[in-house]
């Protein structure tokens, strides 16, 4: 195997590891490549439909377009990181109070750290739900719709007219992607309409997201940073974001 083979196959499990990744992070990864190197194997690499180029990065070709990428494949990515922010987002809960748990990896792990207190909790993922299964003093209420089975959730017309009579004290949002331009992101349009919808409805919007979905375009836009109260993330969060977060606002822990 020569040198570019190995260098083009080392960015194959880069992008797989992540799903999506910016190519700035791509370059962080791999300093000893030039960016004219680096962009000539992301187009060789997607033309052999190794890897799918997206503006500003890569995407993984698990992650089909109009999908979000396995939940199982995500939930084995990034694991400390989620745990750090598992453990900051429980500090956040509140007793007694009508909260939105969001389907993904991250809230899926918060779903399964959350004290046995009185709430109500509302939720479209049917692997948080699973976990909740343990409390006895919350209130569980599983939203209906049609099932996604990549995140092992469920959504549509249905679960978005429910969300629209309900009010939230607070709304852990998960988020496949964040880029300047399009703000956050997910991959399924249906699911991108549920989590405006439940935003509208939340007196406090908390967005769960990890450093690595930073400068990641995706599929669909949901909401700015403006519409947000709080991020939970490690802490790797780049300094240019967390200066316009700084100037919207929003709260980052």
């Amino acid at each position: 195997m020569d040198a570019m083979e190995q260098r083009r196959n080392m960015i194959v499990e880069l992008v797989n590891q992540s799903g999506n990744i910016s190519f700035a992070q791509l370059k962080k990864k791999i300093p000893q490549i030039s960016e004219m190197t680096l962009r000539t194997d992301l187009k060789a690499l997607d033309e052999a439909k190794r890897i799918v180029r997206v503006h500003g990065g890569a995407k993984s070709v698990d992650v089909v377009i109009g999908t979000d990428d396995m939940l199982s494949r995500r939930q084995v990515r990034n694991i400390e990181s989620k745990q750090l922010i598992t453990q900051k987002a429980l500090e956040f809960l509140r007793k007694d109070t009508t909260i939105f748990l969001d389907s993904g990896s991250t809230t899926t792990m918060l779903a399964a750290s959350i004290p046995d207190q009185s709430s109500l909790i509302y939720t479209n993922s049917l692997t948080c739900a699973m976990e909740l299964g343990r409390l006895t003093k919350p209130a569980v209420h599983v939203l209906g719709g049609k099932m996604n089975q990549y995140s092992m959730s469920v959504c549509g017309i249905h679960t978005i007219q429910e969300v629209q009579r309900i009010n939230f004290d607070q709304a852990f949002m998960g988020v496949t992607s964040y880029c300047d331009q399009t703000g956050f992101n997910c991959g399924v349009d249906e699911e991108a309409v549920l989590k405006k919808t439940v935003m509208r409805q939340a007196e406090q919007v908390i967005l769960l997201m990890d450093s690595s979905k930073v400068g990641v375009k995706n599929t669909y836009s949901f909401c700015e940073l403006s519409d947000v109260d709080v991020i939970i993330s490690d802490d790797n969060l780049p300094e240019e974001f967390l200066e316009d977060c700084k100037r919207r606002g929003v709260q980052v822990v």
